[in-house]
């Protein structure tokens, strides 16, 4: 199963995303994380690694991927990437880092100023995840950039369904109707994650949006709060956390 992870900016996608993987690594599972996020600079030690190399390297980098792609474009061809498919363990490792049985791979990021745009990362995102093929054991988890733009990269193409990251803001709500709009268009099933929120907050979040969508209700917990303003690992257990993974062991073994 692959699933990607969303939200707005600052709701908390890439701590939900390392305690998804951390709680599905300790059932057994296989797990890939992918960063898809170009400014994200923090996950990798959420997850206890090093920051891998950018998989946009693999090609030639971001210069020569976007070559190919107006190339393609102005011949009115397709962009071929890949000659083949990948399982989790076929990737080339050169560009994942490893911690027990969860890797990660950076499709890329913004280095340097006046780099230009992100789009190729945008595609090899999209191409990437199509590619990847995955058993009743693996899972893979995709940590987006922050708002809509990944839907027009068509980045969900790949996954089988995606989860929202809604925190108790104004923003957060207008934004998940939108999401759940183009998830629709899509065709991806979507599910919502409320985190730091209290007994009031849920409740309120609760009469805006489809409360048979919402798998779990996390609230602020001090331990992930220290260890994510220190850039530690998120080793903590949080029993939100564990029904979230229930319900996706349900999806892997459908």
């Amino acid at each position: 199963m692959k699933v990607l992870i969303c939200g707005k900016g600052g709701s908390g996608k890439s701590t939900i995303t390392a305690l998804l993987a951390k709680a599905m690594a300790r059932k057994g599972y296989n797990v890939l994380v992918v960063d898809s996020d170009e400014s994200n600079f923090g996950l990798h030690r959420q997850l206890g690694v090093e920051m891998p190399e950018d998989f946009m390297n693999y090609l030639g980098g971001k210069k020569a991927l976007g070559e190919k792609m107006r190339q393609a474009f102005q011949t009115g061809g397709v962009v071929s990437i890949f000659d083949e498919k990948w399982g989790i363990s076929e990737i080339p490792e050169a560009y994942t880092v490893k911690n027990g049985n969860i890797k990660m791979m950076a499709v890329g990021k913004i280095h340097d100023f006046g780099e230009g745009c992100a789009c190729p990362m945008g595609a090899l995102a999209r191409h990437l995840l199509k590619n990847i093929e995955t058993t009743s054991e693996d899972l893979v988890l995709v940590d987006t950039e922050a708002g809509i733009e990944h839907f027009g990269r068509g980045i969900e193409e790949g996954c089988n369904l995606v989860l929202m990251v809604v925190d108790p803001s104004y923003e957060s709500i207008r934004l998940s109707e939108k999401i759940r709009q183009l998830a629709e268009k899509a065709g991806k099933p979507l599910y919502f994650i409320f985190n730091r929120t209290d007994k009031i907050g849920t409740h309120f979040m609760l009469e805006t949006l489809d409360k048979t969508h919402v798998l779990a209700s996390v609230p602020s917990d001090m331990e992930v709060f220290r260890a994510g303003f220190a850039g530690e690992e998120l080793n903590m257990e949080l029993p939100e956390i564990e029904s979230i993974t229930d319900f996706l062991i349900s999806g892997t073994r459908a």
